[in-house]
Formats: structure tokens, C-alpha cells, sequence
């Protein structure tokens, strides 16, 4: 039983941070919001008075969208910038800008390049710091992702979601936590050179503690049988010097029919968006009747309105 008194004031980080009790806890929640959501109750003015800073080294859509009308609907005041709009794109150190808005602001929610950034936030500010996505993580994804999977399969225990494509990013690296800590069994598809092997290794003692299974391959076989397959596109923001390698290496991990084909009727198809459409999925497959990626994508405003009211309720 997880005490919501324990979760106040805490940063959202990584999802390494939190039990398997307390994820259930923020899935329950957001499950329980998204359900009066549709009551009618959109504005529940919880945290009038408070205020969220929301600072984007990257351009977003849900990320940005989400988080904005959920603090919101949750009566906050947002303040959105980018680094050239604050002084750190003048020099200001992270620490000093930390230490600056913290006087301010009540949560400060980061989009970064380097997942560094965040632990510099955390360290100078008392204010809880949530990850927007970096290169390591996106925790608020992951959360979304596993909501989604439990009103689809109807259930949370003994999922198989095997990730297809690049294996080493922060998508598949969140989807990796989640499903050690809920006791899941992931199965990353990818080439070698995009193994996540370190986190795998890291992992060990939770997916020991839970009966979680990490499986890596290099076989796209590997998807028979599995609830979900999940992909991400090939080129991130930031890698664009090693575009062409990369998408000749991934080429042969492209989600299409054929591979749905092997995975099963069973297995429902992912995407945290967006999708650069013949790349890693074909249109058959996003636009298909396997496709759950539109619910995914709504339930990152769920989600991330139980993370604010966890976090500062």
C-alpha cells in the first residue's frame, strides 16, 4: 500500500526511482482521472496557485501538449521557454538558473539533449524536476504506454512487448524499467551495435525481484506470440551526422505486415511518436486495425496529470 504523502515534493527522473507499489499507485491514478475525465470533470482546480516551468531544448508535441493542458486542467499556471529565451543560452549555468527558478516556480518539468541536464536541475532546485524526455529516458512515455496496455489487454501482470528497431534509446530504455519493475517480459529486436546491454545488466537484480524477463535478439522471429510490438524511428533529434548507417542497419527491423503477420493477431502495434511513416512502420500498420498508438498517444495527458498530483498535491 503506497502512502501519496511519500510521493509529494520527489523528482521524476527515471522510473528506476519508484517501486513497482508506487508505479501502480501513478497507473491507478491516472486510470481513476481518465475515467472522470470522460464524466466531465476536466477542471479540477487541485493545484490553483501553483506553477509549472516547462524548459524544451527540444521540439515536442504530446510532451509539450500534454503536460500544458494537464496542469491546466489541474488549475496550475504554465510558463513554456526554450534555453534562448532564459539566460542559459547566455552562459548561466544550470546550477544558477536552478537555484534562480526555484524562488519561483513549484515543478519544473526539462526536455533535454543530455540526461545530465535533469541531475544538474534536481541537485540546485527543491522544486520536483520531471523528466520531458532525455537521451537516457522518458519516463512520462513509459507511463503512458503501460496505461494503455492495461485497459487494451486488461491486465497489468504477464505482458510480452517486444521492441523492434533501435534498442539503445531512451524509449526502449524506459519500457525496459517499467517492464522489470510490473514483471513484464520485454524482448528488444535489434542489431547488435543497438543493444542495450549496459541497462540490461543494471536491471538484473529487479527483474530477479519481480520474475521480469529482459530478452535481446538480433532475430525479428522473435516477435511471435508477443501483446504488443512497439517501435521508435531510426533517427532522433541530435543524431542526424549517423543518419545513413543507421537506417541501413534498422532497415531490415521496419514494422510491417509481415512482421505483424509473425507477431500475431494478438499483439497490438506502438509508436510514441512521431512516426517518419515508411521508415520504421508503414501506413498499414500505424493506420491498421492493430494500432493502438492514437490511445497511447491521449493517455500521456492522464498520465502526466497523476504525476503532477502525485508529485505536488
Amino acid at each position: 500500500m503506497v502512502n501519496p504523502k511519500s510521493l509529494r515534493g520527489r523528482d521524476f527522473i527515471t522510473l528506476m526511482d519508484y517501486t513497482t507499489e508506487e508505479i501502480k499507485y501513478l497507473l491507478a491514478l491516472s486510470r481513476d482521472l481518465k475515467s472522470r475525465y470522460y464524466q466531465g470533470d476536466r477542471y479540477t482546480p487541485i493545484l490553483t496557485g501553483r506553477t509549472l516551468l516547462m524548459i524544451f531544448e527540444k521540439p515536442s508535441t504530446r510532451t509539450r501538449v500534454s503536460l500544458d493542458v494537464a496542469a491546466t486542467q489541474l488549475g496550475m499556471h504554465v510558463i513554456y521557454s526554450n534555453p534562448q529565451e532564459l539566460q542559459l543560452g547566455r552562459g548561466e549555468t544550470i546550477a544558477d538558473t536552478a537555484r534562480v527558478v526555484d524562488r519561483f516556480v513549484d515543478a519544473i518539468a526539462a526536455r533535454v539533449y543530455r540526461h545530465e541536464t535533469l541531475l544538474e536541475l534536481a541537485r540546485y532546485a527543491v522544486a520536483p524536476v520531471i523528466n520531458a524526455l532525455s537521451d537516457q529516458e522518458h519516463p512520462l512515455q513509459a507511463l503512458a504506454d503501460a496505461l494503455t496496455l492495461w485497459e487494451v489487454k486488461g491486465r497489468l501482470e504477464g505482458l510480452k512487448v517486444a521492441f523492434v528497431g533501435d534498442g539503445d534509446n531512451n524509449v526502449a530504455h524506459s519500457l525496459m524499467i517499467i517492464g522489470a519493475k510490473l514483471g513484464w517480459e520485454v524482448r528488444i529486436i535489434a542489431p547488435r551495435k543497438y543493444w542495450p546491454t549496459k541497462l540490461a545488466e543494471e536491471l538484473t537484480e529487479e527483474t530477479r525481484r519481480t520474475g521480469a524477463q529482459l530478452v535481446i535478439s538480433d532475430n525479428t522471429d522473435d516477435v511471435r506470440g508477443v501483446d504488443a510490438v512497439y517501435t521508435d524511428v531510426w533517427v532522433s533529434m541530435g543524431m542526424e551526422a549517423e543518419a545513413q548507417e543507421r537506417r541501413q542497419l534498422l532497415r531490415p527491423y521496419q514494422v510491417n505486415a509481415e512482421l505483424m503477420a509473425r507477431a500475431g493477431k494478438q499483439a497490438v502495434f506502438m509508436h510514441c511518436l512521431p512516426a517518419h511513416r515508411g521508415e520504421e512502420v508503414t501506413d498499414d500498420v500505424i493506420d491498421g486495425p492493430q494500432s493502438i498508438v492514437w490511445d497511447q498517444a491521449e493517455n500521456r495527458l492522464h498520465t502526466a496529470k497523476a504525476v503532477l498530483l502525485a508529485l505536488l498535491a
